[in-house]
Parts: structure tokens; sequence; C-alpha cells
């Protein structure tokens, strides 16, 4: 089909959209077609707009939700279109996908009126006759969708069907067999839960519902950690809450809050905290701590040291000093510490259900470079470990080479260390039986979903001499 010219868009402001569906039909080609980030754009679009609760779901589920599943909907698409979606016009590929998305895999949407308004906004942008096109396509997909097979070989359709790269599918399926590879992917696929954790310094978890639910927040208590809580209904965004702005907790997923409840910092030790970004973890080593003592703060972004220091002034931390400073250069003249977490740089294979867009941005070549990266850096986090001290290396990926051989890799040249068992410290964690023996052994992989979190790696070592 030849690719007729789109109309230069003037849209600054999100009032200036027609709709939430033009909105998002905008980004989602600003995401698949110029390589922008679906957070971003949402954040900055979300930012100056007056949309209402109900359009700002909307909105983030279409964009979000067809982003994640593009594999799938082009193949879909790809049986009512003449040529592969790949050769239509790039508008025109965007509106048939949020349109398909919405017809596939969103509850109670107004089908015809979806079309209808994809077919004028394909209309407006592009020309009455890819309009035609843009109703021939879904209508027919309206039609045929309850009988719909996906074409291919089999690893291929499990990589379509699930909307995943098919070198990450394998991946998934050579290092955790074919149905733990499947209960993966469909997390992946899914809405992750949005959790708090509670600031011990300034509220307890009951006292936290009832402020939330006084202003239209519904939470309930974790099913994996006491002291933190799921937001079930939300009519307002949670920054605009008293409770979030008296920092009375802090967003974070229950598997990321295992970091500091492994490595179990007392009040007055000295801890590290390398690659610390915006601080999620450096501020709840400081909370277990009930902030005394120090935690020294580093990562190469300046911008992220900045939320850092701004999420220490809401909570209420005083004993976190913030650096901007590569991990792998750090000063040799550093004091050892009793403490240091390493949350090291990771392909992110772990948390793609929170990112629409990471899978797409991820590659083989990621997976092969980044083990060097990360036994550099743990190289250099071993050297901030006093005698008797003890190092926690995390990611937030379940790539094997990145996390076990990493680590086993640094024992085999570090023999000072060795790993120490945290079962103890996550008893109230409702691990199976293999997870917590694999606690007991001082490493431990939460695979996305098993326990409705997201998936990350520990491995908790001890230094002896």
């Amino acid at each position: 089909m030849t690719e007729q010219r789109e109309r230069p868009s003037r849209r600054s402001q999100p009032e200036v959209y027609a709709s939430v569906r033009e909105c998002a039909a905008d980004l989602v080609y600003r995401v698949l077609e110029r390589g922008a980030y679906a957070n971003l754009l949402l954040e900055k679009q979300m930012k100056g707009s007056t949309y209402s609760g109900e359009d700002r779901r909307l909105l983030t589920e279409i964009v979000n939700g067809t982003v994640r599943m593009v594999k799938h909907l082009d193949e879909v698409l790809n049986l009512f279109l003449k040529g592969d979606i790949a050769s239509q016009n790039r508008w025109l590929r965007s509106v048939l996908r949020v349109s398909a998305y919405q017809l596939l895999f969103m509850d109670r949407v107004p089908e015809y009126a979806v079309v209808n308004e994809a077919v004028n906004i394909v209309a407006h942008r592009v020309g009455q006759g890819l309009g035609r096109v843009t109703n021939g396509v879904l209508r027919n997909l309206l039609r045929r969708r309850e009988d719909l097979n996906l074409p291919g070989e089999p690893e291929v359709c499990l990589a379509a069907y699930y909307s995943h790269p098919e070198w990450m599918v394998d991946q998934f399926i050579e290092q955790y067999g074919l149905e733990q590879a499947r209960a993966i992917l469909r997390f992946d696929n899914s809405a992750p839960a949005l959790t708090l954790r509670v600031n011990r310094l300034r509220a307890r978890p009951a006292q936290l519902a009832a402020d939330l639910a006084a202003e239209g927040i519904d939470v309930t208590i974790s099913p994996c950690w006491p002291e933190a809580l799921r937001v079930t209904a939300a009519k307002s965004p949670l920054s605009e809450s008293r409770p979030f702005k008296s920092g009375m907790f802090y967003i974070q997923n229950e598997a990321a809050m295992l970091a500091g409840i492994i490595l179990n910092p007392s009040p007055e030790e000295t801890v590290y905290d390398l690659c610390c970004g915006v601080g999620g973890k450096s501020t709840h080593l400081a909370e277990i701590m009930d902030n005394k003592g120090r935690i020294l703060a580093f990562d190469i972004y300046g911008h992220k040291i900045k939320l850092l220091k701004e999420n220490c002034r809401r909570l209420g931390i005083e004993i976190a000093e913030a650096y901007e400073a590569d991990v792998t250069g750090l000063s040799p003249h550093l004091t050892p510490g009793s403490a240091v977490l390493l949350d090291a740089p990771c392909s992110g294979l772990g948390v793609l259900a929170r990112r629409s867009d990471a899978r797409w941005k991820k590659s083989r070549k990621d997976l092969r470079e980044l083990p060097g990266l990360q036994s550099l850096m743990l190289e250099q986090a071993a050297r901030l470990v006093q005698k008797g001290g003890r190092l926690l290396y995390s990611t937030c990926t379940v790539n094997r080479g990145e996390n076990e051989e990493v680590v086993k890799g640094f024992l085999n040249s570090h023999t000072h260390f060795r790993l120490q068992g945290f079962d103890r410290e996550l008893e109230p964690f409702p691990l199976d039986p293999p997870d917590r023996r694999a606690c007991a052994g001082g490493m431990l992989t939460l695979l996305p979903g098993k326990y409705d979190t997201d998936g990350m790696f520990f491995a908790l070592l001890k230094r002896e001499d």
C-alpha cells in the first residue's frame, strides 16, 4: 500500500485532542514509531491535563496495553490487511493498534464507537482512503475475533500470543521450563499491583489505611508483607493525598522491599547504598535503622540524586548522604562499612509488567554485556565491606547469567566471602519450601508473579577475614 503523507501535528497541550483515544493513538505513535518512553510520555501528558480520574485510567490502559501487546496485535491485524502491517502508513498503524487493543482486551468498550472514532481520526490525519481501510479492517476484526488463529511455528506463536520477543521467550523456557515461562509471560501482561511501603517513622498500617480511606483511597494489607498496603481503588492521584505529602508512605513493590529487610541494618551502623537511584531502598534502610546511623548513597545520575534528597525530606529521613558518582570509580580511601547494598544495573526482566515498552528495548546483546559490568561493580562493593560485614547483591532481573553466575564467579575469586542465609529475616513472607531453602542457602530468585510481586534476585554475602 502506498504510504500517504501524515499531516503534521501542532498538538502541544492535552486539551486540544478530540478524545482520549486520539491522544492514546498519538502517544503510541511516539513510543512505537519514534522510540519515546511510554511512562515519561504519560507522566507529562497527565501533568498538563484536565482529565478526570476515569479518563486518566483509560488513557493509561490503552497506551500501556497497546505497547505491551503490539506483537500480538500486529499478528491479528495482518490477518485483515492486504499487506504486512510493517508496510502500512505509520499513523494508520498506530490507530489500528490502539483500536484493536480496545476491541480484543478491554471489557465493556463501545465497539462501534471505537471503530467510528478510529475511522474519523485516520481520515482527518492521513485521508479518506485510509479511513475506509480502517473501517474495513476493524469491522472484519469484530466479525471474526472469536475464531482468530495466530499463524507461525509453535515457539513463534508463543511469543506472538504473549507479545514478547522470541529470544526472550526462549530465554525463559531455557532457564525455567515451559510452564513457568508461560506463567512469567502472563504476569508480564497483567496490571501490576500498586503497593505502598508504610513509613514506620511516621505511621502504622492501620493508621495509614484509615487516613487514605478518608481521601477516597482504598487499601488492603499486603498478603506478602505486614507493613505494606496494596491500593485497590483511588479517586485521585496518590501524590495529591495528605498522607503522601506528610511522608507516611513510599510507593514500592514488596519484592523491592525485601532488599532492606534482608540486609537488616541496625541503628548506628554505617551502610553503603550503591546505584541508589531515587532512594527507594535507601529510605527503607533508614526507616529500618530508626533514622540512626549513617547511609552513604551513590548514583551516576544527578537527577536521581536530586529526587533521592526530595524523597528523604518528604519521609523525614536525616541519615542519608547522597552523592553523584560512578560506582566503578569510587575513591579507594572510603572507610569500609558494616553493610553494603549493591542494587546493580540489569536487564530488568523481572519488572516487565511495570514498563510496557521495556521488552522491546532489550536485546540478547544486553544480556551478554551486563555481567561484566555487574562483576566490576560487585568487586568495588566488596572493597567497602569491613571484616565481619555483609554485602547484598540484588537485581530486578531473573536472568541467571546476571544473577547466580555473577555471584558464583565472585565467590570463586574472593574466598574471604561466603553466602549467608536470610530465611529468618523473610519469615513473614509466604515463600514456598523450595524458595525457603534457597533463602537459607543465601540466594533467592523471586520469579515475576509467583507471589503476585515483581521478579527480583538477592544474594547475601558475608566477609569473614
